[in-house]
């Protein structure tokens, strides 16, 4: 049988909107077709402000997705401005306690848990271990709290971006026959994600990218200055004819309009190509700048 094939995560998102109902028709089912034809490109629906979210592996994925509406599907679109997909980790272990509690009329709920919270190793996503032993928490009760974490890591505790690459270990706990349940010990591990994850030193990652670019010869010091302003890291240079090729990291952040920077540089002449690479630490005034930005977007959504 072929392995099925894996795509990965986009790591770009714009907000699109049709200009009215008649264009709004035409949107929904040019998205149809464009996502059978490229399976690394999404499109979801964002609950809160209800726009519709396009989501890719560049700039220029969108650019062209959005060329294909416009052009071949002549659909009448504005476009909101390109969004990172930051992600957000911790970076100490915290051991801690929850435990919920709710009396009302006849029975109530209960559930109690003590948990570790950890860093993980990069690229492990979220995992969950039960070291529960000798029924302080009867077996049935446990997948439940796994899922309470689970379903709450789209929402990290510093801008709200999903977490990534932490451990959270249930050592033991506490239940009542009567008051527990799937749905308290669910609550409990909600509450205890929210009550914890601030205490385990969170921080900010952006997306770096990998670059290949090449340059005329005479443009090599431009180019390298310029990515250096991009907090691009240079991992290697190799002559090619006519000019050279510079291999690079940088944050996807950094490098909006890029394309256009570099043919102004290089009199048109340059050219690159970019893929994902993997998430980093981002330095604190990105990470604050990010952090500010997540905070205002929710207190305009309150309004």
């Amino acid at each position: 049988t072929l392995e099925p094939m894996v795509f990965p995560d986009p790591v770009i998102s714009i907000a699109v909107a049709p200009k009215d109902k008649a264009n709004a028709e035409k949107l929904a089912n040019a998205i149809g077709k464009m996502i059978q034809e490229d399976p690394s490109f999404r499109v979801e629906t964002d609950d809160e402000t209800n726009e519709m979210i396009l989501k890719g592996m560049g700039e220029l994925h969108l650019d062209i997705k959005i060329d294909i509406l416009k052009r071949t599907h002549k659909v009448e679109v504005s476009v909101g401005a390109p969004q990172v997909a930051y992600r957000e980790t911790i970076t100490k272990p915290v051991n801690d306690s929850y435990t919920h509690k709710k009396q009302s009329g006849g029975s109530g709920q209960f559930a109690k848990i003590d948990y570790t919270i950890e860093p993980g190793e990069p690229g492990t996503g979220f995992i969950f271990e039960s070291k529960v032993v000798g029924g302080s928490i009867p077996k049935e009760f446990i997948p439940a709290v796994e899922k309470g974490f689970k379903t709450s890591v789209h929402k990290g505790p510093l801008a709200g971006y999903p977490c990534l690459d932490f451990k959270v270990t249930l050592n033991e706990g506490g239940f009542h026959a009567v008051d527990s349940s799937n749905i308290a010990f669910e609550i409990a591990a909600k509450a205890a994600y929210r009550q914890t994850m601030p205490k385990a030193a969170p921080q900010v990652l952006e997306p770096m990218m990998k670059l290949d670019v090449f340059t005329p010869e005479e443009k090599v010091g431009d180019v390298i200055g310029d990515l250096n302003r991009r907090r691009g890291m240079i991992q290697g240079q190799e002559p090619t004819p006519g000019g050279v090729r510079i291999k690079a990291e940088a944050p996807l952040s950094a490098m909006f309009g890029y394309i256009g920077d570099l043919r102004t540089m290089t009199s048109g002449r340059g050219q690159f190509s970019m893929e994902f690479s993997h998430y980093a630490p981002c330095p604190k005034n990105v990470s604050d700048d990010v952090i500010a930005k997540a905070k205002a977007r929710e207190e305009a959504l309150k309004k």
